[in-house]
């Protein structure tokens, strides 16, 4: 089942497997933002990364002394969320802990995403509260965006804007794991052309403090995309080295992989954010389409 967003310039559809947004569309130029999910390049279009974001070492995590088992990017992007309720313009999902959750995720959660179309914006947010005494947790979004966006562009006609432009720490993937001792200052304080060879990494992860936008641009056309926020600690931008896929993912995280240095206890992972119970975490984003 799906759910249908829109107002006089847009439409937008979200998946009840995952919450996943599924499709943007500009209607005037009727132009499909999101990538439609081809498992020639990667089956997904814009999954929600929940309870971990990116890659644990072998696989698995210690809390209290236990070991659990958890695969990348967690759970939550394979499960079916409750549709709370729906609008014409905005849609509320939640997905509750279960006795199937608490096998390899020994928390008592509500996670919630509410989707809110305005104009040619979508604002995403992700609410979080517990009640279990406690609770770690990363969360993010993994929207994949169809490049070229018009006919007459192709790939290599795009560019990443920053704004602000300024410099942002990069934090390098050394295999799936974040390398803390090499990371570096990025050239982010200008735009940068999009090519293969950006990913030949895999995805570029930078910190970000503040207010931030990211952009996928081209002098080419008229059309782009844009995710903006306040206060997420990191982005991934990720396209599938060396497929030559038709898309660029930009991700807004609060939370990043295990480092190489990662001892495997969640108390100790970077990057993690904690709530205790009666705490509301709550983060949201916006794509703005062209």
């Amino acid at each position: 089942m799906s759910v249908i967003l829109e107002n006089s310039t847009c439409q937008v559809k979200i998946n009840e497997k995952g919450a996943e947004l599924c499709s943007f569309i500009l209607k005037e130029a009727n132009l499909e933002y999101i990538w439609q999910a081809d498992n020639k390049y990667w089956g997904r279009y814009a999954p929600v990364l929940f309870p971990f974001v990116g890659k644990l070492k072998e696989n698995k995590y210690t809390y209290k002394g236990q070991t659990y088992q958890m695969s990348q990017h967690g759970f939550a992007r394979d499960m079916n969320f409750k549709i709370e309720e729906t609008t014409m313009n905005s849609a509320s999902f939640l997905l509750s802990s279960d006795a199937d959750t608490l096998i390899n995720y020994p928390f008592d959660f509500d996670f919630r995403i509410i989707y809110q179309l305005e104009a040619n914006d979508l604002k995403i947010t992700y609410q979080v509260t517990t009640r279990s005494e406690e609770m770690y947790f990363g969360v993010g979004g993994h929207p994949a965006f169809n490049i070229p966006l018009t006919d007459n562009t192709d790939f290599n006609d795009y560019y990443l804007h920053f704004a602000p432009s300024k410099s942002r720490f990069t934090l390098p993937l050394d295999g799936a794991y974040i390398n803390l001792a090499e990371k570096t200052l990025a050239q982010t304080n200008t735009s940068i052309q999009i090519e293969r060879s950006i990913f030949e990494k895999d995805a570029l992860v930078l910190e970000t403090k503040g207010e931030n936008a990211f952009s996928i641009l081209s002098d080419v056309t008229e059309h782009g995309v844009t995710i903006s926020y306040k206060e997420l600690p990191y982005v991934g931008i990720w396209s599938p080295y060396p497929k030559e896929a038709p898309f660029v993912c930009i991700e807004p995280w609060a939370g990043i992989a295990d480092t190489i240095e990662s001892t495997g206890k969640i108390e100790e992972k970077v990057g993690m954010n904690l709530i205790h119970k009666d705490d509301l975490f709550e983060k949201s984003f916006i794509i703005s389409v062209k």
